[in-house]
């Protein structure tokens, strides 16, 4: 059965019945690294749900910028293969040390990046190049590790944002800030601001309600009301509190507190034409595969019960 690109038919998981199919609204993939470091295990899994994006950041145990051209041609014959599309180029760019304002994070490393910001000219190069390689516009970007006092930080984060999507623009490129708890743009209010005082088609927004979430931020309603319309993709995944004492912690999307039938609800209204990605972080296992399904059943769920009748 062939489908279109922007409304993949997809068969419900395990967890939900199985006859049932739902047209998907959305352009919905995963990032392959949730899945495997392996590509061609990752790109099995997104091609047999009947998903038709994903989106890149790591292989093999290696960041996609550090990747060599030989492997690059492979990671893109593997998704033309599967006849996939790339959302995004989910980058390490800006996540690091603000020179100005160091902020000594306790996980320096991530994704295996090293980075520093000596490197960010070579980076968004680099990164324009992988992009238009994969056919895509978009790349994911950050805002320097969160310094002690954010607003002070501000200025300096603001301007360099600010000139990368200056070179973004010359590039046909669009840089999308991710709002990271752990870096200097958080919460959806922070990441509307910042969106709002660069004005630039060239740098707008990639969502992440979970990320918001875990900064105390009510990610739907409040946190999207910051940056309705300033996103051209988002991040899915959920949070959970323990009950006792309060602590925030990853889960399956449907399983925690965010109102993901909401949100997904006010994107439909919205006619919402960007992408999305499922992003789990959720493994206490360690099996990311079964974690990346059980996200994924609870996605499909809830976007059956938001289908019309």
């Amino acid at each position: 059965m062939k489908t279109s690109l922007a409304a993949p038919v997809l068969i419900l998981g395990s967890r939900v019945e199985r006859a049932m199919p739902v047209t998907l609204p959305f352009k919905l993939g995963i990032i392959t690294d949730e899945i495997s470091e392996d590509v061609d295990e990752a790109l099995d899994f997104i091609s047999g749900h009947s998903l038709r994006y994903c989106e890149l950041r790591e292989m093999w145990q290696k960041n996609i910028m550090n990747l060599t051209r030989t492997e690059l041609d492979r990671v893109k014959e593997s998704i033309d293969r599967r006849h996939l599309q790339v959302s995004d180029i989910a980058s390490p760019i800006f996540k690091y040390e603000l020179p100005e304002m160091p902020a000594h994070p306790d996980q320096a490393l991530e994704f295996h990046s090293t980075f520093t910001e000596r490197d960010t000219p070579m980076l968004l190069n680099r990164c324009f190049e992988i992009a238009h390689f994969f056919g895509t516009e978009k790349i994911r970007i950050f805002s320097y590790w969160r310094a002690p006092h954010p607003e002070k930080a501000y200025p300096y984060v603001r301007d360099r944002l600010a000139k990368a999507a200056e070179l973004a623009r010359q590039n046909g490129i669009i840089l999308m800030i991710e709002n990271e708890y752990d870096t200097n743009v958080g919460t959806g209010k922070e990441l509307g601001r910042i969106l709002r005082d660069v004005n630039s088609p060239n740098l707008r927004a990639n969502w992440d309600s979970a990320n918001a979430a875990m900064m105390n931020e009510v990610p739907y309603p409040d946190g999207y009301r910051e940056v309705e319309g300033l996103f051209p993709h988002l991040h899915v995944k959920d949070v959970k509190r323990d009950p006792q004492s309060g602590e925030l912690s990853w889960a399956p999307v449907g399983s925690g507190f965010i109102d993901w039938r909401g949100q997904l609800k006010a994107l439909q209204q919205a006619g919402y034409t960007g992408t999305m990605s499922i992003e789990t972080h959720f493994r206490p296992s360690g099996n990311a595969l079964a974690m990346v399904s059980a996200s994924l059943d609870g996605l499909l769920k809830i976007l059956h019960e938001l289908a019309p009748a």
